[in-house]
């Protein structure tokens, strides 16, 4: 019994050994990464010292992709190329809440809330055949700011402000404020305290996940779905901009999938804040949704590079409703439609655009009722705007696709008055280069040449008491204008 019992006791022992020495193992092994893990943090520690150190300093990230990761976690980040394309004033002018969806779809912002700004500093000359008239509508046409037959100015043209707010996976809101002294409705010179004034330029819930479906809706205080109105110019909008680029409350949905866009827009009455009036119970007060707009364009591909976009808009109040004498604002007897029809086109370094807007009444305002003035003899007319122009990129392409430099030749031309008619016309010819140096800097160049005087206050006269107008189709303008458009 002794000898089995010792037997037994042999066989455990052999079978616990390699258990045994198996544990050894492990525990050495385990010895060996505690090892490795005390000097990794000890690595981390003397990296988070030297960054503590360092903790003064502010790093500006090179690009909106760097800019995106530093801030990915946190409740508040910037992207400087989402920054300048939502505030960019010549391009994407109708279509920012489609711009907004994408970025949200490609993860270009990254937190809560997204802080964005512009600033656009201008230096310029410029020169008229006729005394304190200036064509040039990048900064209101008036004697309180252009005096004599040349005029120079070194002024901030604009800036702006805005928050964009990822309320949850459906909804976006947008603020965005504005300073723009040079194209402000106040009164006085650009230093007069009316002109200086910082206004909510839009405001607006949007709602839409472009992941999940491709329809999308907003309300608010926003840009109107008519026209394309973008400039291949660097700096100067285009008179279709001027002429038919609305701005408005109201109540807009719209479709955005495989290049086609769809947009629909039911617009506040009266005469809103830019290019849209019809009148309420005979006033221009906005308490009736009695405007929309509708609009349309498909994108196609015509190779990997190459692009073409068409499309067309229709409003049923457009600006040129007001009898005479014309004035900013004031009520109209009944509405005046207008239609636009305009396209894109993208050759690789090369884009083309062009544009046509009218209504389809004449506008009451561009005849002088009164047989006894001479002024009576020119008829009343359809508003109309024209715009064609194209760019050309070289050198190096930024990550967002910009060409370091451009080169731009834009005509537009704004039709306003009869044949002759002292408002007949107002013509702009823009020669631009610029050259990104980053990709939300824009230093630019432009050469403009303004064929034409009309001013939409009085445009046909009625505010002189001879009955004469300020308007005159044979004045000029030439301006020269050095500048830089910055987002943060």
């Amino acid at each position: 019994m002794k000898s089995l019992l010792t037997a037994v006791s042999a066989i455990a022992m052999l079978a616990a050994a390699p258990s045994a020495f198996a544990q050894t193992i492990t525990n050495e092994e385990l010895l060996e990464r505690l090892e490795r893990l005390e000097q990794q943090n000890a690595e981390l520690r003397e990296e988070v010292r030297s960054l503590r150190a360092e903790e003064g300093i502010v790093r500006v990230p090179d690009t909106s992709a760097e800019a995106a990761a530093n801030n990915r976690n946190g409740f508040v980040s910037t992207n400087v190329d989402y920054a300048y394309r939502i505030l960019d004033h010549a391009e994407d002018i109708s279509t920012k809440p489609v711009v907004q969806l994408r970025a949200r779809q490609n993860g270009d912002l990254t937190s809560s809330l997204t802080l964005s700004g512009q600033i656009t500093a201008l230096a310029n000359i410029q020169q008229s055949n006729r005394d304190s008239k200036f064509g040039y509508l990048m900064r209101h046409p008036t004697s309180a700011n252009q005096i004599g037959e040349n005029v120079s100015e070194a002024v901030i043209h604009s800036a702006n402000l805005a928050v964009t707010a990822q309320l949850n996976d459906w909804i976006t809101g947008y603020v965005e404020l504005q300073y723009s002294p040079e194209q402000s409705f106040g009164s006085g010179t650009i230093t007069s305290l009316g002109r200086n004034q910082i206004e909510a330029r839009q405001a607006y819930m949007l709602f839409g996940n472009l992941d999940e479906s491709p329809l999308f809706a907003a309300i608010g205080k926003l840009y109107t779905p008519f026209g394309l109105n973008d400039s291949v110019s660097p700096f100067t909008n285009s008179t279709n901009w001027h002429a038919f680029a609305g701005l408005a409350y109201g109540a807009q949905v719209g479709y955005v999938q495989d290049g086609l866009m769809l947009r629909a827009m039911a617009i506040q009455g009266g005469a809103q804040f830019r290019a849209h009036n019809v009148p309420v119970s005979g006033t221009s007060v906005p308490s009736r949704v009695n405007n929309f707009a509708v609009d349309g364009n498909y994108t196609f591909a015509l190779s990997d590079e190459n692009s073409a976009m068409v499309g067309a808009s229709y409003t049923h109040g457009s600006a040129y409703c007001q009898a005479y004498p014309v004035f900013h604002f004031n009520p109209c007897a009944e509405n005046n439609p207008a239609w636009s029809v305009y396209g894109r086109a993208n050759f690789g370094p090369l884009e083309l655009l062009g544009e046509f807007a009218s209504t389809t009444k004449d506008w009451p305002g561009s005849a002088v009722p009164d047989p006894t003035n001479p002024l009576s003899q020119y008829e009343a007319q359809r508003t109309h705007a024209f715009t064609l122009g194209g760019r050309y990129g070289f050198g190096d392409q930024h990550p967002n696709g910009r060409y370091l430099n451009a080169v731009s030749l834009e005509f537009s031309n704004f039709r306003a008055g009869d044949d002759g008619a002292p408002w007949e016309r107002q013509n702009q010819l823009v020669l631009g280069y610029s050259r990104f140096v980053g990709e939300n800097i824009n230093l630019f160049a432009e050469l403009v040449h303004v064929e034409g005087f009309a001013p939409l206050n009085f445009v046909s006269g009625g505010n002189f008491p001879d009955g004469s107008t300020w308007s005159d189709r044979d004045a000029t303008t030439d301006v020269l204008l050095f500048g830089a458009q910055a987002a943060f």
